[in-house]
């Protein structure tokens, strides 16, 4: 980190904003570029009017900005939100039907007074309780569903039903496909695949989005092909119709987008089934809003921390104002917030600069809108569906453990055969099922069974017993913020005597690392290398049980002993067995006679990597020059910590209590 980085940290306060003007500025101009296709292409996939997308990120932003203390998110409508908007409008009528459109405004506007009292009564850390894999399936699935349904607009074929109907449906889409259509959709495909590799070759193309070239190729394209009068063509023996039906429906005036405010038809919410609309909203809206503010915390260079309960709170109050003049719901949007990042912005103003740069276009050049090809939003949406349902998803996902690999495709598969909520419940109780075949008490799934002690004036030390799990995760978060962070104690978390930590309290343990040393705290986690990993990673979940390990037998002559101990403990060996011998090797045993040699036999336990450590030692120093034998195997042993260096005063301490 520089200089500049380590002595001013910039604040979204009004010294701020005239401080960092010029940054804020020149990154909300380049997010707005990004921005205004997406918005269209999201609300138009929504099955909203192309207009509300855009309604949603000027309030958004605007609003935003003054409520939430997150500097660097970009707020507005999401790829993730797409799969519950469309189906809450067809459960009411179809994206045909203006009252279906009412309807789903209303709900958005009962999802936002949930949101409200969730920031409100500061239920932010509910965010806390998903496991990972089940979150990143449903993710993946919303990629899944994207890609699928925007194809068929990308080929200019007009098509409804579900996924996997869809998805059956794709060759048949592929043989009825306009042309012309095709081409500026296939074209515009391309481009969203292939720019971003032409960045990593050509610095100066890397900071111009690939959006907006985009739409650079493809407004030329709609010309060419006069996609603003209707007319049609005849290709090998087929007559295919164009017109405006294939380009985005804006205003055909200046401030003309005033004209398309709508309001939400409240006596929707009468009906039973518009609150599963409503839950769906609330429960994955706000979800994925608490995961975009966590990641950007992450990436923000200054380590600003967001409170999850104001962000929640501040995006609540704009989805309330947005539903109640015609816009999508909205969450804090991550690859948006990457770009504001990557562009230089320093406060959150950055993200109200991007939303005044859309209201001035909007509503000053909407003519200008208008002449997008639809077929290129679609373009853009199946890569945003792609970038979701990445194979390295599930490469990464797979390397975190086989179960966490299940939990992820059980998720995928049933929110694509059913629908979110169902999907992630099903990846929720298939982790629970899980948990218990790996030895979790039933009853330590929602309670944490943990004991407080003081180690020092400045330390304290939680014994954790029976399970860490994603279930039982707040409480005991709970217990971790109260001693450490609100007491401003440094705090040791031993989980030696715990039956299984898993892989999403993995993950927490490292966040909680973080937010200790933000605070000048320290945070510890002690005990995992008494437990055994299900994988390689560093996040894969731990179980109690035998952990494998490796003994190494070394047959040596007598004068290289000492040298051979020295070394075996500088690479890390906890102790060795030495016994004298004596023996004979191919040398020894020639014509019938046996000459038989003193030598000594060592033998040490230690961890893989202690192992390879003595390996280069005994390859690099001893082979090349000396008579030496080694033999190598892995074992399995009670406790793998009496097998590392030797513990703290403090650790010896936490393992007799």
């Amino acid at each position: 980190m520089n200089k500049e980085l380590e002595t001013a940290i910039p604040r979204g306060d009004a010294s701020g904003f005239v401080t960092y003007l010029k940054q804020d500025l020149v990154s909300g101009l380049l997010v707005f570029l990004i921005a205004l296709p997406l918005c269209l292409g999201i609300s138009i996939a929504s099955g909203y009017p192309p207009i509300a997308g855009i309604f949603t990120a000027i309030i958004g932003s605007i609003l935003t900005t003054f409520i939430s203390n997150s500097e660097l998110t970009i707020k507005g409508p999401a790829a993730g939100l797409i799969v519950i908007a469309i189906g809450c409008i067809n459960d009411f009528g179809g994206p045909e039907s203006h009252d279906a459109y009412r309807a789903a405004l209303a709900v958005g506007a009962a999802a936002a007074v949930l949101q409200i009292l969730f920031g409100i009564f500061r239920a932010g850390i509910l965010g806390e309780f998903f496991p990972t894999s089940a979150v990143h399936g449903m993710l993946a699935a919303i990629g899944v569903i994207i890609m699928i349904k925007q194809v068929p607009v990308a080929l200019g074929v007009t098509a409804k039903g579900e996924p996997l109907e869809m998805l059956r449906e794709i060759p048949h889409y592929v043989m009825e496909a306009n042309p012309a259509i095709a081409c500026v959709g296939l074209v515009s495909i391309a481009i969203m695949f292939l720019w971003p590799m032409v960045g990593k070759r050509v610095a100066l193309l890397k900071k111009i989005p690939a959006p907006l070239v985009v739409l650079l190729v493809a407004v030329p394209l709609g010309f060419a092909f006069d996609l603003l009068h209707e007319h049609s063509y005849t290709l090998q023996g087929h007559k295919y119709q164009l017109g405006e039906q294939y380009l985005v429906r804006m205003p055909d005036r200046m401030f003309g987008m005033f004209d398309d405010i709508t309001f939400p038809a409240l006596g929707t919410l009468a009906q039973p089934k518009a609150w599963k609309w409503v839950l769906m909203f609330f429960i994955i809206g706000s979800l994925e809003s608490l995961l975009s503010a966590k990641a950007v915390d992450l990436l923000d260079p200054w380590k600003r921390k967001t409170s999850m309960d104001r962000d929640v709170l501040a995006v609540g109050v704009a989805n309330l104002c947005v539903a109640s003049v015609g816009g999508l719901p909205m969450i804090s949007e991550i690859v948006r917030s990457k770009a504001n990042i990557d562009n230089g912005a320093r406060t959150r103003f950055a993200d109200m600069w991007h939303g005044i740069f859309l209201l001035a276009c909007v509503a000053l050049i909407p003519m200008v809108l208008h002449q997008i090809p639809l077929a290129a939003l679609a373009a853009m949406l199946v890569y945003t569906g792609y970038r979701l349902a990445h194979p390295t998803e599930f490469v990464h996902v797979y390397r975190i453990g086989k179960e966490q690999l299940a939990i992820f495709v059980t998720t995928l598969v049933v929110v694509l055969a059913t629908d979110l909520l169902i999907g992630v419940a099903a990846g929720i109780i298939l982790k629970m099922v899980i948990h218990v075949a790996n030895g979790v008490p039933i009853k330590s799934l929602f309670k944490p069974y943990i004991e407080v002690q003081e180690v020092d004036a400045t330390t304290s030390l939680i014994l954790a017993r029976e399970s860490a799990v994603f279930s039982n995760w707040i409480p005991f978060r709970r217990q971790i913020e109260q001693i450490g962070l609100v007491q401003k104690r440094n705090l040791i978390v031993d989980v030696s005597n715990t039956k299984l930590v898993d892989h999403s309290v993995m993950e927490k343990f490292e966040e909680m690392e973080r937010d200790f040393e933000q605070e000048g705290l320290r945070f510890e986690v002690r005990g995992l290398d008494s437990l055994q990993p299900l994988a390689n990673d560093a996040h894969a979940a731990r179980k109690r049980g035998l952990a494998s390990i490796r003994r190494l037998i070394i047959v040596a002559d007598k004068e290289l002993e000492d040298w051979l101990e020295r070394e075996f403990v500088a690479c890390g060996s906890s102790g060795f067995t030495v016994m004298p011998c004596s023996g004979a090797g191919r040398r020894g045993i020639r014509d019938g006679q046996i000459n038989k040699t003193p030598q000594i036999r060592i033998e040490v336990v230690v961890p893989f990597d202690v192992c390879n450590r003595i390996l280069d030692f005994l390859r690099r120093d001893i082979l090349p020059d000396h008579r030496v034998t080694a033999c190598v195997e892995t074992v399995d042993v009670v406790h793998i910590g009496h097998f590392t260096p030797e513990l703290s005063d403090v650790e010896v301490a936490s393992e007799h209590v």
